[in-house]
């Protein structure tokens, strides 16, 4: 069974689900978070400083997780869209503070990847999550 994930107060994504959780018949449950970028749920950036919209863009991956019935330690894959790896590195230790205080663990299979743009002109990160909740 597949089921789109919204989280309370969101507006409804055009073209695309935010997330999407699907129920395997062996149990547990798979859960796949669309790109999260560093706006709020408004989709309003408050900043342009890479380390907050990062926090920014995790706080709204653990949205749609909890949407799904999911919390960090369920996240197995993560992979980040940057537009600027020189940015990004510059702004490791905070964003390296703000992992810390969201996600909590790092066993999760990650990718970082530099794109030339992302679909938001202000977005300077793109986090996308697969979680997988047996509990």
């Amino acid at each position: 069974m597949k089921q789109a994930l919204l989280p309370e107060g969101w507006p409804r994504p055009k073209g695309y689900a935010n997330g999407v959780a699907v129920t395997s018949t062996a149990g547990g449950r798979q859960i796949f978070v669309a790109g999260m970028i560093g706006w709020d749920a408004g989709e309003k950036f408050a900043s342009d400083d890479f380390a907050a919209q990062a926090r920014q863009a995790l706080q709204n991956v653990l949205a749609v997780l909890a949407a799904g019935g999911a919390a960090p330690r369920h996240i197995t894959r993560m992979t980040w869209y940057v537009t600027d790896k020189r940015e990004y590195l510059a702004a490791l230790p905070q964003v390296g503070q703000a992992f810390r205080e969201l996600i909590g663990h790092y066993d999760i299979a990650m990718s970082a990847v530099q794109v030339a743009a992302l679909m938001e002109d202000r977005a300077k990160v793109e986090i996308e999550v697969t979680a997988v909740v047996t509990d």
